[in-house]
Formats: C-alpha cells, structure tokens, sequence
C-alpha cells in the first residue's frame, strides 16, 4: 500500500510539473531518460532525479520553484553539465531544472560595453557573436565550446587568460535569480557598479547553486586588443620552468595567460585531437600570451624570451601567425579530456598556491603520485598558481577509485599547507566537502550555512553540496545568527 500510495504521489508530481512546463514534451521521467542526468563531469558518484523539467523562460523556472518549495520536493538547476566537482548530481533525487532551453542573447549593448545572456547561452557563442563588431567575453574556460554561462556563474569559472582579466564574478554586471521560493529578484540592475549595501552579486556568483537559479544575465564585454602575441617555451626541467613562470611575473610583466604543462600532459595532448609535434622528451612547456596596445608588445616578448633563455630553456619560439597560435591554444584546450587517450580514467583537481611555491608543490605532488603508484598529469594556469594535478587511473581495478580519490585530496591538502586553497575555478560541489576543512574551521563554517540559511531555509535547493557535516560542536560568534536574521529582509 505504501509503495502504491507513493507512485501515485510522484504521478501527482509528474503531471503537476508537465502542465507548468508546457506538458509532457517538456519533462523527463522515466529511468531510461533520467541516466543522462545522473552525473556531471565528476563521474565518480551518480543518483538519478526525479525527474528533469525544460522550462522556456524566467516565469516557468518560478513556477516550478514555488511547486517544489511548497510540496518539499528537492530541486536543482542544470546546465551543460561540464562542472567538475558534482555540482548538479542529484543526491536527493531532485527535480533537475535544465536550463538548456533558455539560450537566447537578448541584448548586446556596445556603448555601454555590456551583453544580456539567458543561462544557457553557450559561453564560446558570446564571443562569437559580437567578435565582427571588436568585441569579446573575457572568461574563457577550457570547456567554453559547451559550457553554458550560467553554469559558469555558479561556479565562478575562470579560464587560460583569468591571470590578467579575472575570474567569472569579474565581468558580472547584473543578475536576474528565482529564490528558493519561488520568489523572481534582479540584482545589478541597469549594469550599475558597485551599487550601495551588499555585495550580492559577489555572494551569488560562485555559490553553486545552493543560493537561488539565475535566470538572466549582464555580463561586461571587452575591446579586442590591438595586438597580441604567444610564445611556446620547452624546458628539461621542471623547476626551470616553474622559475620562469615566477621571472616574468616579477619583470613587471602581467601576461594575458601563463600555462604550464608536464611531460604527462604533453603525452595525452599529444595523442589526442589537436597534436602540434611537441617534444616527447621534455618535462614542462609553457604558454604565454601577452596583448594589448601594439606598442610595448615586442618588448615584452623579447624580455619574456630573455626569461626564458636564463632559465635553460630548450627551444623557445613566437607564433607565426594566427594560425600557429590558434593550433597551441587548440592543443592546451583539449588538455582534461586528452586524458582519455593515455588513461581510462582520471580525476582533475583544482588547487591554488602562491606563484613562488610552485616548485615545492609539484615536487611534492610527485610524491603523492609515487605513494599511491598512480600517474599524476599537471596542466594549468601557472601565472596565477591555479594547479589542475589531473590523477589518472583505472576504475576497473579494485581499490583504484579510493586511491585516485586519496591522492587527489592529498594535492589539495599540499595546496592548503602552503597557504592556497581548495579551488579556483571548478568549485566544491560534492568532490571537497570534507576538504574545506582544510581552510575553514567550523565556525567558519557554520557562517557560511547560516548565511545560506537566509536563503534558502528549507534547504531543498541543491541540497548536501558545497558544506561538510561540522566535526564538532562550536559556538558561533556571538550575535552572528542574529545579525544575519535581522538583514534578510535587507538582503532580499
């Protein structure tokens, strides 16, 4: 009786989503559809939702909000499902909101320098639509051929050329959230910066979706610059390179972008899609690109080859063309999926350390990987210490799993040791919850949940991410939930 009382209850549920959706086009429910939602990038841990819904505009995201706030059903916003961490699996057997459907770019806005984006508007597409017109979108993620933007709010995803022009939450001007209970906000509204009170916008870009869904974007749209030039630098020796990377940085010189990538991450871009005769036998590469006012962008070029040439570089060389540098960036894109072609399996991290303790961290990230016998690949955004230790393995092996998984919490213990953090750009999501207590204490912790509390106090939007279970009990610091309390009504 109770198994029947309970089918009949989500048939009840089904149907009530289907006609707020626009009917039964518009909603996944069956297994054999849900197992495409059963995970995001972070494949290790998989749950199947509820069910899946494809609402078309602000209103129907609300609608759907406000059913599930007030049946308690758990829910969650999906977009392309590229995050790394698990950020969009569904623990709780939520009801996933797929975003896919609200793609449109609704405004671009020259004079002022702004664009208007849905949440799923492919990243990549914003560039290429105003690109004609000299424009661009800074954040560039390696996955921004699909990525949606608004996934890369939630995560405050970040990209090769974050080093000179900032993380997501940098080049977001407004944003349009659905609350956890239904309720529609704009925050940001008109582009204006900086406005008085709260920094809201701060707060919800990066919170991965624990906060609210976002509905509507404006994002800041830059100039192309006058010129631009990249320069690929072979080195014997990891440790040359790691002191190149630091070099350039104390030169004065800031570059648009400032990778790296070891001999492991050479070997799988080598052998995946875009190739471009790298040698088999050198420990790291860097890529550098600086850009900007033509004038001045040789003479950081020659003071980047002089860099380069003092700390024993092999070969060193500047793009010919665009061409040439376009089959570079080609080639370091594809670096987390190239992985597929020198291993089964891998898991990608996601640390940040100061610049200066690079050699000490991937030297001891070296140790991590002979202690657990697996091969680790390093690629990532040297200039401003954002490590992507990538740990290769074999899920078919017994144990493997849990090794790859130990190890790849052992990198970002290494990170936090030397006064970095857990993430820059992928987010916390299910795969670092136990790690945040690496840097956070409990009760810093528990301002974190209190803060989100105000939000969403049932707790039914993407439930169990981001935050551990506090170890032990604390005393918040006095007066803390009651300042929060007393805001909410400032806050929303």
């Amino acid at each position: 009786m109770a198994v029947a009382k309970e089918a009949k209850t989500k048939d009840k549920h089904i149907k009530n989503l289907a006609n707020i959706v626009g009917g039964a086009q518009s909603i996944l429910y069956k297994k054999e559809d849900l197992l495409a939602y059963d995970c995001d990038g972070f494949t290790i841990h998989r749950h199947l939702p509820k069910a899946v819904v494809f609402p078309k505009n602000t209103q129907e995201v609300a609608n759907v909000v406000k059913y599930c706030h007030e049946n308690n059903l758990p829910f969650l916003a999906r977009g392309a499902g590229t995050g790394l961490s698990g950020g969009a699996i569904p623990l709780n057997g939520e009801v996933i909101i797929s975003l896919v459907r609200m793609k449109r770019l609704l405004s671009v806005d020259l004079e002022n320098r702004r664009a208007v984006v849905e949440p799923g508007f492919v990243n990549i597409k914003l560039t290429n639509s105003i690109s004609d017109k000299g424009y661009y979108y800074a954040p560039d993620p390696s996955s921004q051929y699909c990525c949606t933007i608004g996934g890369n709010v939630a995560e405050n995803a970040g990209g090769a050329h974050c080093l000179k022009y900032g993380v997501t939450t940098n080049h977001i001007l407004g944003l349009e959230v659905v609350l956890p209970n239904g309720e529609i906000i704009e925050i940001g509204k008109n582009g204006i910066l900086d406005p008085p009170g709260y920094d809201l916008l701060g707060l919800l870009t990066g919170s991965e979706g624990t906060l609210g869904i976002v509905t509507k974007i404006t994002v800041r749209i830059l100039k192309n610059p006058e010129a631009k030039q990249t320069v690929l630098a072979y080195f014997d020796k990891v440790l040359d390179a790691s002191q190149a990377v630091s070099d350039i940085i104390s030169a004065g010189i800031v570059p648009a972008a400032l990778e790296m990538m070891d001999k492991i991450a050479i070997e799988g871009v080598e052998a995946a899609a875009f190739p471009v005769g790298h040698p088999k036998d050198i420990e790291a590469l860097l890529l550098i690109e600086v850009d900007g006012i033509s004038a001045g962008i040789d003479e950081q070029i020659h003071q980047i080859l002089q860099v380069c040439k003092s700390r024993n570089v092999r070969e060193v060389k500047v793009a010919q063309d665009e061409q040439e540098r376009a089959r570079w960036w080609a080639n370091r894109k594809t670096g987390f999926g190239a992985m597929g072609a020198i291993s089964p399996d891998y898991l990608v991290q996601d640390g940040v350390i100061p610049r200066s303790k690079l050699p000490e961290v991937l030297s001891r990230i070296n140790q991590i990987s002979e202690k657990y016998g697996l091969r680790i690949a390093n690629i990532f955004h040297a200039g401003d210490g954002n490590l992507h230790p990538l740990v290769l393995f074999d899920a078919r092996k017994p144990g493997e799993t849990e090794k790859a998984l130990e190890a790849g919490s052992a990198c970002l213990q290494v990170c936090a040791d030397v006064g970095g953090s857990i993430t820059g750009e992928h987010g916390v999501g299910i795969e670092k919850r136990e790690e945040m207590l690496f840097i956070f204490n409990d009760e810093e912790i528990i301002a974190q949940t209190d803060i989100r509390d105000v939000f969403n106090p049932k707790n039914l939007l993407n439930a169990g991410k981001l935050f551990p279970t506090p170890g032990r009990c604390v005393e918040v610091k006095k007066g803390m939930k009651e300042v929060i309390t007393s805001s909410k009504h400032k806050i929303l």
